[in-house]
């Protein structure tokens, strides 16, 4: 898949008649990211929390549960959010204030894996005890995040009276960062994660390698991190990926990692220049057309499916990466490859010569790692390219759905079509809608596209996933359009924030309301409200609307006719 220089992954909206939207008709009240997806407050009112709040877990101890009521009761007792519009309710003091938040899981030992179940019901009467009740710990940490949203002010005060039951309508909901064009630090990571979570998604999907950089020091291959890395002060070592890892899990967030290969592989030559096709070497040669191209992209090199050495190598990274990430997802890559890059090598254009294709080159390569990655338990993930690349590709009796799930990226709802007619799980990550980097231009130098006298588009935004995808772009965007129900039971599932916000809630409880009618209008108000609160809780989420939207409600609406 084509990522620019720096990536995060994480609708279209209908051009119809356009209203006035009268300001009375706007109602301020607690606003709540993801909307849960059963809120019931039939009288809102609120009254104070307690200076001495607490968190209560009677007779349940897990570490990471542990770990996020603290974080959670810190975040509650010193945010002091100030909503920018107050909301719309009766506030008492003649009930006394809310002194505790009972949680009870009823399962502690559900590990953090895909389908884990993150339901939870949360009541805040008003009088009495808070209770938040969850199948796992990890649908008790949504409820966290989704008491803490419901406490604002200075005094504190905390809403009362209401019934929440909440649960995704997807159980894959990630944000992919890549740290090979661009090494990112841990701390960056870490934050980014936290945001993840607050957002109730629940995947950091690490691209971690590509033909830029190697970064990550593999115990057994240390070689390739020391010689393939931008420097030794730009790698991540066994350590900081378990500080990742845990710091994944304390905050309810899998970290799936990417070792992409065969191709992207272009800076394992550093260490292993004869396992490499292609490598070092000008990415579209002068003169040359797009088709004899070496790589999509400055920076080449593939692995060479006929070395026995490869596999050697390969299988001590896929080794390693799987002690060090616990997640039983591997992500295995295999987009890209380019027919140039493989031909470049005498030994497959001697193979090519006696009648080899080049899809039996990725067949080999695939029937060489495939069955040890899921020797190791591990669920393959690859990109679409596997399937459906238009030069080199496998039949789908190659890869069993059983241990194998595609990650979509292009042509939008007709390649996630294709993926899951096929019987297989699909992870929806489409360029058009969800690539967040798209519109800021393009990393490739001396660009003759945009020497351009008679107009300014160069390409709608300078890049080839351009133009840039607003907040709305992604929130109307439906995943499992055109599927059926059995289909769309195979989709499994973001600069950043607050974009991928609008992906979190689409991906939580949906874009629609109880009519079925889309709600980007009732959801401008939230977010604008949402991504004020992540800037006050550290996140660099960038505004939506000007703040006199926010302040004089209803005086930068429209309301569409929507579908």
């Amino acid at each position: 898949m084509l990522l620019p220089f720096f990536n995060s992954i994480l609708i279209i909206s209908t051009g119809l008649a356009v209203l006035s939207v009268p300001i009375s008709a706007v109602e301020s009240t607690i606003q709540v990211w993801p909307k849960p997806r059963t809120f019931s407050w039939p009288q809102p009112q609120a009254t104070l929390l307690s200076p001495t709040f607490t968190i209560s877990t009677p007779n349940q101890i897990h570490i990471h549960l542990s770990s996020a009521i603290k974080r959670y009761l810190n975040l509650i007792q010193t945010e002091h959010h100030n909503p920018l519009v107050p909301p719309t309710l009766n506030f008492t003091t003649s009930t006394p204030p809310l002194q505790t938040l009972l949680v009870s899981v009823s399962d502690l030992t559900a590990p953090l894996h895909h389908n884990v179940n993150e339901s939870y019901t949360l009541t805040i009467p008003t009088w009495g005890p808070a209770n938040l009740t969850a199948e796992t710990v990890w649908g008790a940490m949504r409820g966290l995040e989704t008491f803490s949203q419901l406490v604002w002010g200075d005094p504190l005060r905390v809403a009362v009276g209401l019934y929440i039951w909440d649960a995704p309508l997807f159980a894959h909901r990630g944000v992919l960062l890549d740290t090979s064009r661009n090494y990112y630090p841990v701390e960056d990571i870490l934050r980014t994660i936290g945001a993840i979570s607050v957002n109730k998604m629940n995947v950091f999907h690490w691209h971690i390698t590509d033909s830029h950089s190697f970064p990550l020091l593999v115990p057994s291959e240390p070689d390739l991190a020391a010689k393939g890395s931008y420097g030794p002060d730009m790698l991540y070592t066994p350590y900081d990926v378990n500080r990742i890892v845990q710091f994944g899990l304390e905050h309810g967030v899998r970290v799936v990692p990417e070792i992409d290969t065969p191709a992207h592989t272009g800076s394992w030559a550093e260490a292993y220049p004869d396992i490499i096709t292609c490598a070092n070497m000008f990415w579209w040669p002068a003169g040359s057309k797009w088709e004899d191209r070496l790589a999509s992209e400055p920076g080449t090199g593939q692995l060479n499916p006929l070395n026995p050495k490869t596999y050697q190598v390969l299988k001590r990274v896929i080794n390693d990466v799987a002690t060090l990430f616990p997640e039983p997802f591997y992500h295995a890559g295999a987009d890209e490859i380019v027919p140039g890059c493989w031909k470049a090598d005498p030994a497959i254009q001697s193979f090519l010569s006696n009648g080899g294709t080049l899809s039996q080159l990725l067949e080999i390569f695939v029937n060489s790692t495939f069955p040890y990655i899921v020797s190791l338990n591990r669920t393959v993930v690859y990109w679409e390219d596997i399937i459906l690349d238009a030069n080199i590709k496998l039949p789908t009796t190659a890869l069993p759905p059983e241990h194998t799930i595609l990650q979509t990226w292009n042509n939008g709802h007709n390649n996630t079509k294709k993926i899951v007619s096929s019987g297989y799980r699909a992870i929806v990550s489409s360029a058009n809608f969800y690539y967040l980097d798209c519109g800021h231009g393009g990393f490739v130098g001396n660009d003759s596209q945009y020497d351009n006298q008679t107009s300014g588009t160069s390409g709608n935004g300078g890049s080839w996933c351009a133009p840039f995808k607003t907040w709305q772009t992604i929130y109307d965007y439906d995943i499992t359009y055109g599927l059926s129900k059995e289909e769309a039971n195979l989709v499994l599932d973001a600069r950043i924030w607050p974009r991928a916000s609008a992906m979190a809630e689409t991906l939580w409880s949906g874009n629609r309301d109880e009519t079925g009618k889309k709600r980007y209008a009732e959801a401008t108000d939230r977010l604008n409200e949402w991504r004020y609160r992540m800037v006050r809780r550290g996140i660099g989420a960038e505004p939506i609307q000007p703040l006199w939207c926010i302040r004089n409600p209803g005086m930068c609406n429209t309301v569409q006719s929507a579908t």
